[in-house]
This record gives structure tokens, sequence and C-alpha cells, in this order.
């Protein structure tokens, strides 16, 4: 499986930006998810979409980002609004297979200005 992301940018304080992350490889899998990480802190889950829907989100960013699948084109989408800047870090986009394995792909950076 292959990840790439992209979409990240410089952005100010209350933007928006969309996160891509396309999908190669097979399409079987658990979840998918967006992780970030900040400078000097660990990798940490921002959002997360299982196999049938449901999704989940770390609380610092509910009701300002949403997580989204296209099937059909095998991709994963994460809008971004009322941008902060501690959201400023590097995204990585997940795959986590129907046995557990987790995929990664390279990280896209985001920063926002305050």
């Amino acid at each position: 499986v292959q990840l790439q992301a992209s979409g990240g940018g410089l952005v100010q304080a209350g933007g928006s930006l969309t996160l891509s992350c396309a999908v190669s490889g097979s399409t079987y899998y658990s979840a998918m998810g967006w992780y970030r990480q900040a400078p000097g802190k660990e990798r940490e889950l921002v959002a997360r979409i299982r196999s049938g829907g449901g999704t989940n989100y770390a609380g610092s960013v509910k009701d300002r980002f949403t997580i989204s699948r296209d099937n059909a084109k095998n991709t994963l989408a994460l809008q971004m609004n009322g941008l902060k800047p501690e959201d400023t870090a590097v995204y990585y986009c997940n795959l986590r297979n129907l046995w557990g394995e987790d995929s990664w792909g390279k990280g896209t950076l985001v920063t926002v200005s305050s």
C-alpha cells in the first residue's frame, strides 16, 4: 500500500485547508486516518474513519475538522476549518489493514500563523 498526502501549506489563524491522501495498492482496510506530529511532540491521532463509515476525532479538532473518503477515487480527505497556531504540525495519512498493520504516507506540513 502506498499513501501520498498533499495539501499542506501556510495559512493564517482562522483559515482553512484541505488535505488529501491518494491510496494505491490494496484498498482493504479496517480504518484510515490522519495523524499529526508537532515539533518536540509525539504523533497523535487527529481523525479516523472506519471501514463501516464511523468516525472519531481528537477533542482538540472536533467541530473544526472533517474526515471523509472517496472509495471510487481511493482518496482520503481532511477538511480543516478554523485553524489555530497549535494545529501546526506535519500531518500523516494512515491506513490500517484488516490484520492490524499500519501503512503511512510521507507527511505534509501545515503551518498556521497567528
